[in-house]
């Protein structure tokens, strides 16, 4: 992985296996040609949780390179965003890292195209605040976590290598401080733990955010997942189709379909996203959010490198229900 001022925790681009991009819209209801190959959303158990809960109306926002702003798949999911690169307001993705991220997160579900968002009823809100060569500023990371808190969003995704943003939050900081400024204007920071295969310091940071490491499809820690940071909880990162823009960008130089695997706790991250659009659904508050997350989540093995464990999206979300109706009485 190649160091930057940011990098992107993604790190491995793969082609679609299957059908190319199918324009339109499609309907709701219909099966989503390039679903099988999304071994996360099964081993998230995702299915079981959208029973009860799709997040429906909750706001994702992915401070990241921006987003295909036309994608099929994305299109009539997404609300207004802010790019802080070019200063305007359409964050268009020139890189593919954002849009194959929001795909993960929130593409549309049961519509006839693509493939399915862990969220599919929650809204991407994009902050492009990485150029298209995956790097960025820490004022500019900082100026689209506050945005997106002062702009609506009910959890925010960051994507980023550990370099860009787990050692400057173990470190503290401007980045500590508008997290912290998001979890007080009620939103949920998700972000990833870095592609390093490194332990991070394991002591305790105040800051309320919950990071994610990355597991392979057989449950067990990524090769390459940073672990070590504190109660943190591990999903699927490994071959991870999602969505990739319609047009040419770093990761689809060799790729037109409109779709790809990456590899990465990018990739992890906005799963976590989406278990928590769920939860929020449900009214839960961002500190029971992450605490229903951690509870839930499954380490039978006791792997140091998947942290508190896989995260269980049926299990969390029936946790929610249950809290809820406790409360209700």
């Amino acid at each position: 992985m190649r160091r930057r001022s940011v990098t992107l925790a993604a790190f491995t681009a793969f082609t679609a296996l299957t059908a190319g991009l199918v324009t339109g819209c499609g309907d709701d209801d219909e099966p989503d040609p390039l679903r099988a190959q999304q071994w996360g959303i099964d081993a998230l158990k995702l299915p079981d949780a959208w029973k009860t809960s799709t997040g429906q109306d909750t706001v994702i926002a992915v401070v990241d390179t921006g987003v295909d702003l036309d994608h099929p798949d994305l299109k009539g999911r997404l609300v207004a965003g802010y790019d802080f690169v070019d200063g305007d307001d359409q964050p268009k993705d020139l890189n593919g890292h954002g849009t194959h991220v929001s795909g993960i997160a929130a593409a549309h579900t049961g519509n006839g195209i693509g493939g399915a968002g862990g969220a599919g009823g929650a809204k991407i809100m994009p902050v492009r605040v990485l150029g298209a060569d995956g790097s960025g500023s820490n004022e500019n990371i900082t100026k689209g976590i506050v945005w997106a808190a002062d702009h609506g969003a009910d959890v925010i995704n960051l994507s980023l290598g550990e370099s860009g943003l787990m050692a400057r939050l173990l470190k503290g900081g401007v980045l500590n401080q508008a997290i912290t400024h998001a979890n007080g204007k009620g939103a949920v920071v998700v972000a990833a733990a870095g592609n390093d295969s490194s332990a991070l310091q394991p002591y305790k940071v105040d800051t309320p955010v919950l990071v994610v490491n990355a597991a392979d499809e057989s449950g067990r820690p990524a090769s390459f997942t940073n672990f070590g940071a504190q109660n943190a909880v591990s999903a699927p990162g490994v071959d991870i189709l999602s969505t990739l823009p319609t047009y040419t960008t770093k990761e689809t130089l060799k790729n037109g379909s409109g779709y790809g695997k990456l590899s990465g706790t990018s990739m992890a991250s906005p799963y976590v996203s989406a278990v928590a659009a769920l939860l929020h659904h449900q009214g839960l508050a961002p500190a029971a959010i992450m605490q229903t997350i951690r509870d839930t989540a499954a380490n039978p093995g006791q792997l140091l490198k998947l942290g508190l464990g896989n995260v269980d999206a049926a299990a969390a979300v029936n946790s929610a229900a249950a809290k809820t109706a406790a409360a209700r009485k």
